[in-house]
């Protein structure tokens, strides 16, 4: 211990006092490290790379907190990136509501976990509490549907797919994979999924132990959509050489173009061969709240199971998303009980341990940062953030169609703009460098084997006015680095 630097929280009033304290002076700090709307100091990588190397490791003796705080406002936080500024727009990577960064004070405070009830009993209670809104919220029965917190979009849709994978070995081949591992057919189970879709899909099945190879990437059409009759004929040729398609992916808003697959026809084609259909709404899954736009996603009650992201267009801290299922007993291929952890005779007696449908077994409260956000927000506030991110993708792109300096390929659906100044490839490059030393950060991609650059609106508060302002300044660079 350094000085008067607490080591734990405790009831003591000399402790809460200090603590308080070391709160009010961080915030401090964060306020003192910027003081302009930018949302990046614009530091080289090999400068940055420098200073931080600068600061060491583990130093023999601790130099208390104050100075430690010191340090990090100087040296770290001036180049850390404002998610909260208007010119912040390059990823699906939010600003976060400010009664989420409180939740997350509590979070960290309390450090209680999500694998069994003795670890978390509030917690525990309202995370199942939370899912059995999402449920309903969603389309699913909250009698027959299950669900759980998660690390992230990644995790939900490898959780979903090695349920569907259990399910459907049960099913078609009497198999329990859980006890037996890998079935004798499994190197000819496929799973289904567009071309442009999220690259857990292939983590799921490399960690499933079936390779990249027994992903089916299907065709998109212009407007980034799943092709359903490339869809069909994929299937029909699959089964026809004695492949087992076990699982598709509808996607609710592709990373890059916010795209919205058609889950109702991908419904009737999974009925006919027997199929899981998941829904990767990690992105899309923010128009759930939306008085505007939400018959976008109205499918995705059809889906078997749906993964939804918190810390994207919900704007909540990093890390915070869940899986929802239709049917309960997909999630029982987690279940696994341990005397020193989830005992069965507790769960008999009304402890939920949550550790028996989750791929992890420590989990973080995230399920608070949602209780906070919803009862903060309510329907109406949540409806106005959504509509004013979706509204605003749709100013921009109305603006650059009409522009000759701009090409713009497909209409956003949700708040992600895809679009390039009508040059070659190096330029768009150049532009998105000079933004970034500028402190203006956007995205870049790649449509039709050419350089694009991306918006992802995802920031409430950005008006078109900021939106002119960014695209002139792209138009008056383009013109400038030609």
């Amino acid at each position: 211990m350094s000085g008067n630097d607490p080591v734990l929280l405790s009831n003591t009033k000399e402790v809460q006092e200090r603590f308080s304290e070391m709160i009010r002076e961080t915030l401090t700090s964060i306020f003192n490290s910027f003081s302009d709307d930018s949302a990046f100091s614009g530091i080289d990588p090999y400068e940055l790379r420098a200073k931080i190397g600068n600061l060491g490791f583990l130093p023999e003796e601790g130099k208390g907190f104050e100075k430690v705080l010191e340090e990090t406002e100087k040296e770290i936080m001036p180049h850390l990136l404002r998610t909260w500024s208007t010119k912040y727009m390059p990823h699906l990577h939010s600003p976060v509501l400010t009664e989420t960064i409180c939740s997350e004070l509590i979070i960290a405070c309390f450090n209680d976990s999500l694998d069994s009830w003795d670890q978390g009993p509030a917690a525990t209670e309202m995370e199942e509490s939370m899912i059995h809104g999402l449920l309903g919220l969603f389309g699913f029965s909250a009698d027959k549907g299950d669900g759980c917190f998660t690390s992230g979009g990644s995790q939900s849709n490898i959780s979903a797919i090695i349920a569907a994978r259990d399910w459907y070995c049960a099913r078609k081949f009497g198999w329990d994979v859980k006890l037996n591992g890998l079935p004798p057919e499994y190197s000819k189970l496929r799973v289904y999924t567009s071309e442009i879709s999220h690259f857990s899909m292939d983590k799921a099945s490399h960690i499933l132990g079936m390779g990249y190879n027994a992903v089916r990437k299907i065709p998109v059409d212009s407007t980034c959509r799943i092709d359903l009759g490339a869809f069909e004929k994929m299937l029909e040729e699959d089964v026809a050489a004695g492949l087992y398609p076990y699982c598709a992916v509808a996607t609710f808003g592709s990373t890059d173009f916010g795209s919205i697959d058609d889950a109702a026809g991908m419904r009737k084609l999974c009925d006919r061969y027997g199929m899981h259909l998941h829904a990767d709404a990690a992105y899309g899954s923010g128009l759930i709240m939306s008085q505007k736009y939400k018959e976008r996603i109205g499918a995705i009650s059809m889906c078997d199971s749906i993964t939804v992201d918190f810390h994207k267009m919900f704007l909540m801290p990093i890390s915070c998303s869940a899986i929802l299922v239709k049917d309960r007993e997909l999630l029982r291929c987690f279940e696994l009980h341990a005397d020193y952890l989830n005992r069965e005779e507790d769960e008999e007696d009304g402890y939920i341990n949550l550790v028996g449908k989750s791929m992890q077994t420590t989990r973080r409260f995230d399920a608070l940062k949602v209780f906070m956000a919803f009862q903060t927000r309510g329907a109406n506030g949540y409806a106005e953030i959504i509509d004013k991110s979706v509204g605003n993708a749709k100013y921009m792109f109305d603006k650059i169609s009409r522009n000759p300096a701009f090409i713009a390929p497909v209409e956003p659906k949700l708040s992600s703009v895809v679009f390039a100044l009508d040059a070659v490839d190096e330029v768009n490059k150049k532009v998105r460098r000079q933004l970034l030393s500028e402190g203006t950060v956007i995205g870049q991609t790649v449509k039709d084997g050419r350089v694009m650059l991306k918006f992802t609106l995802l920031n409430p508060n950005l008006e078109p006015a900021q939106i002119d302002e960014i695209v002139d300044r792209i138009e008056a660079l383009g013109k400038q680095l030609s």
